[in-house]
């Protein structure tokens, strides 16, 4: 009684981790796929917002000093 019990425990453990490994190979395949096109597709298109992102991100000194004595001032340094 006893082995069969195990035999079906380990039975069902090999056919769920087995469904889980399939899946999880599948989700990767096809996210790779899916990455591989939309960089086929629109290569130029990521460059650009990233340049536009670093370009938006520089900050005029004179606001950089006010956003400074600010965290100072919350942080308790005056």
């Amino acid at each position: 009684m006893d082995a069969l019990l195990i035999s079906q425990g380990l039975d069902l453990l090999l056919y769920g981790m087995g469904t889980v490994f399939t899946f999880l190979t599948l989700l990767v395949g096809i996210t790779s796929a899916m990455s591989a096109l939309v960089n086929r597709i629109a290569p130029d298109q990521a460059e650009v917002t990233a340049s536009a992102a670093v370009q938006a991100a520089t900050v005029e000194p004179r606001l950089s000093k006010i956003i400074q004595a600010a965290i100072d001032q919350h942080r308790g340094r005056k």
